[in-house]
């Protein structure tokens, strides 16, 4: 056998979301960030287009996507649906996080793959980046509430008009127990054709 089955079993099955209001004020290091987007780009891509585009924010960045999502959303949503609470949690949430990796999907300009093939490839570049936190044992969680899909946000990330926004990857040390999980067996999900 080539690699530890054992350890990849692991990393793969102790892989969980883990909200950034379970991280504790320790930094993570932007070389440890530059490792998870590093992994995110040997996902598998048809073509090789290569569709995955990162915008990280750290420091002050992070601050500065805060204010954005926060005013973006009052500025757009009408005062009748406009909820207080929401607001608040578009400014803190992110304060709470080392790093937010916005995960966006660049298209091919040729068009040579179905976007659905692209969008494709960046989630398995997110799964990459959830491996890769989860063997550091920093906590990741991938985000795609708020503005993710707006046009908004598209243009505050420099986005292209075939590009889009996928989301926001949140790193930062756990301040809790590392969650225990479960899934259905096997059985419930897999259908064998044999004859």
């Amino acid at each position: 056998m080539k690699y530890n089955l054992s350890e990849i079993n692991d990393v793969i099955r102790n892989r969980r979301s883990i909200y950034p209001e379970q991280y504790s004020e320790r930094k993570v290091h932007r070389e440890m960030v530059e490792v998870l987007l590093k992994n995110a780009c040997w996902a598998p891509t048809h073509k090789m287009t290569q569709p995955w585009y990162f915008k990280v924010f750290m420091g002050e960045g992070i601050q500065k996507l805060a204010t954005f999502q926060a005013e973006t959303y009052k500025a757009i949503t009408p005062e009748e649906k406009f909820v207080e609470r929401k607001y608040r949690k578009l400014q803190e949430r992110p304060l709470k996080a080392s790093a937010i990796i916005a995960i966006c999907m660049k298209r091919d300009p040729k068009e040579s793959v179905p976007e659905v093939e692209e969008v494709m490839s960046v989630a398995c570049a997110v799964q990459n980046m959830y491996l890769t936190a989860t063997t550091y044992g920093l906590g990741g969680y991938w985000s795609t509430g708020g503005l993710t899909f707006k046009d908004e946000m598209k243009a505050f990330l420099e986005l292209g008009e075939k590009d889009r926004c996928l989301g926001f990857f949140y790193v930062g040390y756990p301040d809790i127990p590392w969650p225990k999980g479960q899934r259905r067996h096997l059985q419930y999900y897999t259908d064998w054709v044999e004859s």
